[in-house]
């Protein structure tokens, strides 16, 4: 990696010539004169808007609509340092990105009342500066990490007029008038609104803006579709590489996975979960270095995460021989016996609750069959015994974050009613610790969760991630055929 143009000496001992260039010292004026000149014009003209553009425009209006008369801003937020001079890869706040299809670090979206509504302006860095070295000099100029869009060509793209982000701090320091803020993106934005705005009402717009993406439009389907078909091509190169995996470790299969989203979409949805024999028993597995052996199940839970940051969200339990066990067999057969109530309970009108209950009440029965625990099948599941073995919800929104509409209220989540165009895993699990002496030593060291997606739609549900195999006979003949 290229180091940044600094000087090698102090500034008071470089030499007078050098020193001219206030911006930059320890460049000569002849070099970073020659740096202005004799470039071409590269503006682009007749950009397409985005796919989307329709969409984040009534998106806007619905917010213009929830808080009419105040200021709105929505940051995308900053680039955060991973160590040293060097950046973790960017990705735009949610809030930011639903609104606006952009996805550029710094920007800033912000809807002026006007009116009976808002005037929509996203405020973003403007292309690099050839007149006073920046683009050359800056480690985040245009030399260094790529040509940024011109404020003419984003909005082109957008839809949205677009203004220099450099300004912004300093007019919202200015404003006058109610005005509400996404918090933690974007902490200069924030200290110039700090005192005009109060956490309450910043919580009030962040709900809204939650509860705004539990119903999916027409794009949003669309995108989460290509997420799921895209993991589903994800699984198949892994089962494709277990023989790899188990000559290197999980870290073979993490970045099988990861390169399927990379070439597919613009990354995984979150972090892979990659978790071979005893480890499938940890819920969120993700440091993916242990063993992958001939016997173990293999449980993978991951999702690709689409180029407009939509992400599927999908675990299969995999035979890594190929063939599962009888006991390993016993307990997948729960499991997906579990999962089908679930998704059955799935409609338009049906609580959100209902999916859960009903799968925990099939792993409760099991459970109780098996003697692990004492039944009536009432009395564990009022008690909640068959946690120490089910441990997690059912399932959860998705959309573009993984776990989507996570602010919303409860009233508006959890304990709301579901609508079509909803989006929502339903991933029930069984996992046996390792060291739990109160279950017969044969099921020790075994986890299984099988996941999807799944659309709530008119007359039902409909399964997203279908492609992916679940029944344990299919299974197995689809891992064959991809070994064969």
């Amino acid at each position: 990696m290229a180091e940044e143009l600094t000087p090698e000496t102090p500034e008071e001992e470089q030499p007078i010539k050098q020193r001219k260039n206030g911006l930059y010292p320890g460049v000569s004026d002849e070099l970073a004169e020659n740096m202005t000149t004799g470039w071409a014009d590269t503006e682009l003209h007749g950009l397409e808007a985005l796919p989307q553009a329709a969409h984040t425009a009534a998106r806007r209006a619905a917010l213009s609509a929830r808080f009419p008369g105040e200021r709105l801003v929505i940051p995308a937020g900053n680039l955060k340092t991973r160590s040293n001079d060097t950046e973790y890869s960017f990705r735009a706040a949610t809030e930011y990105a639903y609104l606006t299809g952009d996805q550029t670090e710094d920007g800033v979206l912000v809807l002026e009342p006007k009116g009976d509504g808002h005037v929509a302006t996203v405020h973003l860095l403007p292309r690099s500066d050839r007149a006073n070295g920046e683009f050359w000099l800056s480690g985040q100029g245009e030399l260094w990490v790529g040509r940024r869009h011109s404020l003419a060509e984003a909005e082109q793209i957008l839809g949205i007029p677009a203004r220099d982000v450099r300004e912004l701090a300093d007019t919202l320091r200015e404003a006058t008038g109610p005005v509400r803020v996404v918090r933690g993106h974007d902490a200069g934005i924030e200290a110039a609104l700090t005192d005009k705005v109060t956490a309450e009402r910043d919580d009030e717009l962040r709900v809204y803006l939650s509860e705004a993406r539990a119903v999916k439009d027409e794009f949003e389907i669309g995108e989460l579709q290509k997420a799921c078909d895209s993991t589903a091509r994800g699984f198949e190169d892994v089962v494709k590489v277990l023989d790899k995996a188990q000559a290197t470790s999980e870290r073979y299969i993490e970045g099988t996975f990861f390169l399927r989203a990379r070439v597919e979409g613009n990354d995984v949805g979150y972090g892979s979960i990659c978790a071979a024999g005893p480890h499938a028993t940890t819920l969120h597995w993700v440091r993916n270095d242990g063993p992958v052996r001939s016997g173990d199940l293999l449980l993978l839970d991951a999702g690709v995460e689409t180029t407009t940051l939509y992400t599927a969200d999908v675990t299969r339990t995999l035979p890594i021989s190929g063939r599962y066990t009888e006991i390993q067999r016993k307990i997948y057969d729960a499991v997906y016996d579990a999962q089908e109530a679930g998704i059955a309970a799935v409609k338009p009108g049906a609580k959100y609750r209902d999916f859960h209950d009903a799968s925990q009440r099939v792993l409760a029965e099991r459970l109780v069959e098996w003697g692990l625990v004492e039944g009536p099948v009432e009395r564990v599941l009022e008690l909640g015994l068959q946690r120490r073995w089910t441990l997690h919800g059912t399932g959860h929104m998705l959309g573009m974050d993984v776990h989507d509409c996570a602010a919303a209220r409860t009233e508006a989540y959890v304990d709301g009613t579901l609508e079509p165009g909803m989006c929502l895993t339903v991933e029930p699990g069984l996992y046996f610790q390792a060291d739990d002496l109160t279950v017969p030593e044969e099921y020790r060291g075994i986890g299984v969760r099988i996941e999807d997606d799944i659309l709530v739609t008119e007359d039902g549900n409909r399964n997203l991630s279908a492609s992916l195999p679940r029944q344990a006979d299919e299974v197995e003949a689809w891992m064959a055929a991809l070994t064969d």
